[in-house]
C-alpha cells in the first residue's frame, strides 16, 4: 500500500504547490489525478517517486518511507517507475534495446521474452529494431511506458501518458496497458487532462484545485454528483442554471428538447459532434449547452427538460 500522509511542498517561499495531501493507494489500484494546468499533478508524482524533499508530511510504501534527494545519491524509489513527459530514452539504440536496458544480461532468453511481451502491449512489434531517434513523439511515449514496465514495478507513475499519441491508437493502447497492469497487479497513478483515462480505467479519482485535494472518490460518484462546476467541467461542457429558484449543474446530455417546459431557450450555435449535435443557446442571459440528434437553426426558440 502507498500511504501519502499530510504532505505539503513548495518550490518558492509563500507559493505552495501541494497543501496537506492525504490519501492511500492499494496494491493493483488505479488512481487518476485530474485538475487544471499548474495545480500540482506533476509535482505530486515527483514527490511520490522520491524526486523532491518534503518539509512536511511523509510517504510510505508499506512500512518503507520514501525519501528525497537529501537522502539518496540517485533519487527515485526502486520499487516504483516514473514516466515523465520528457521520456528520457536512449535515442541511438533500438526500441527493443531501450526496453531491455534494465533487464538482466545473464538471462538473455527471459529478457527477450519479456521485451516481446511488452512490445505487444504497446503495439510496437513492427518497430523493435528501429532507433528511437527515428520515432514520432507518440511512439517514444509508448517505448517509455514499456521500458518502465520491464522489471514489473509495484507502482507505475504516469504523467500525461497518452498526450502525444494519435486518437486512433490511443484507445487500443489504453485498453491494452490498463488491462496488463490489472493482470500483473501493478498499482498505477496517472496525472491527466483526459476524462477517458479517469472514467473508463481508474478505480479512484482525485481532483486538485488551487493546490488542494477537493474531492477523492470513485469516478462514477464524482461524475454523477460533481461537487462544483470546476469538477464537472473536467469531464464535459457543463451548465450552471437556475431551475425553480434552485441552481443546478447539468451536462448537455441531461437537457432534452420537449414541447412544453419552463426552460425556454433561443439557439445561438450548433456544433457537429459526429453521432450528435451540441447546441448552444441563450436561457435568460445564461449560456446553455444541450445535445440533439440534428442541427437546430440559429435563433430558433425551443424548450428543454432537465433529466437528472
Amino acid at each position: 500500500m502507498l500511504k501519502v500522509q499530510n504532505i505539503s511542498f513548495q518550490y518558492h517561499k509563500n507559493k505552495p504547490v501541494l497543501q496537506d495531501f492525504d490519501f492511500t493507494v492499494q496494491a493493483g489500484e488505479h488512481l487518476c489525478i485530474m485538475g487544471e494546468s499548474g495545480c500540482g499533478k506533476s509535482t505530486l508524482l515527483k514527490a511520490i517517486y522520491g524526486l523532491l524533499d518534503l518539509k512536511k508530511g511523509e510517504i510510505f510504501w508499506n512500512d518503507e518511507q520514501i525519501l528525497g534527494p537529501e537522502f539518496h545519491l540517485v533519487p527515485g524509489f526502486d520499487k516504483f517507475k516514473y514516466v515523465a513527459q520528457d521520456f528520457d530514452l536512449m535515442p541511438y539504440i533500438s526500441v527493443s534495446e531501450n526496453i531491455k536496458k534494465f533487464l538482466s544480461r545473464f538471462y538473455p532468453e527471459e529478457s527477450e521474452a519479456r521485451t516481446q511481451e511488452l512490445l505487444e502491449v504497446i503495439q510496437m512489434k513492427a518497430f523493435e529494431h528501429t532507433k528511437v531517434k527515428n520515432l514520432s513523439g507518440g511512439q517514444k511515449q509508448r517505448v517509455a511506458i514499456a521500458r518502465a514496465l520491464a522489471k514489473e514495478p509495484k507502482l507505475l507513475l504516469l504523467d500525461e501518458p497518452f498526450g502525444q499519441i494519435d486518437n486512433f491508437k490511443k484507445n487500443d493502447l489504453r485498453r491494452n496497458l490498463f488491462s496488463y497492469l490489472k493482470q500483473k497487479n501493478i498499482a498505477c497513478i496517472v496525472a491527466t487532462h483526459d476524462k477517458d483515462d479517469a472514467l473508463s480505467f481508474a478505480d479512484t479519482l482525485i481532483v486538485i484545485r488551487n493546490n488542494n485535494i477537493v474531492v477523492n472518490n470513485s469516478p462514477t460518484s464524482i461524475y454523477r454528483n460533481p461537487a462544483s462546476k470546476y469538477v464537472a467541467a473536467l469531464f464535459d461542457d457543463v451548465n450552471e442554471i437556475v431551475i425553480n429558484s434552485k441552481t443546478v449543474l447539468c451536462y448537455p446530455h441531461q437537457l432534452k428538447v420537449v414541447e412544453n417546459s419552463k426552460i425556454q431557450v433561443k439557439v445561438t450555435n450548433s456544433y457537429f459532434k459526429g453521432s450528435y449535435w451540441l447546441i448552444e443557446a441563450d436561457f435568460d442571459g445564461q449560456v446553455v449547452f444541450f445535445n440533439h440528434d440534428s442541427e437546430i437553426q440559429k435563433n430558433t426558440k425551443t424548450q428543454l427538460l432537465f433529466i437528472n
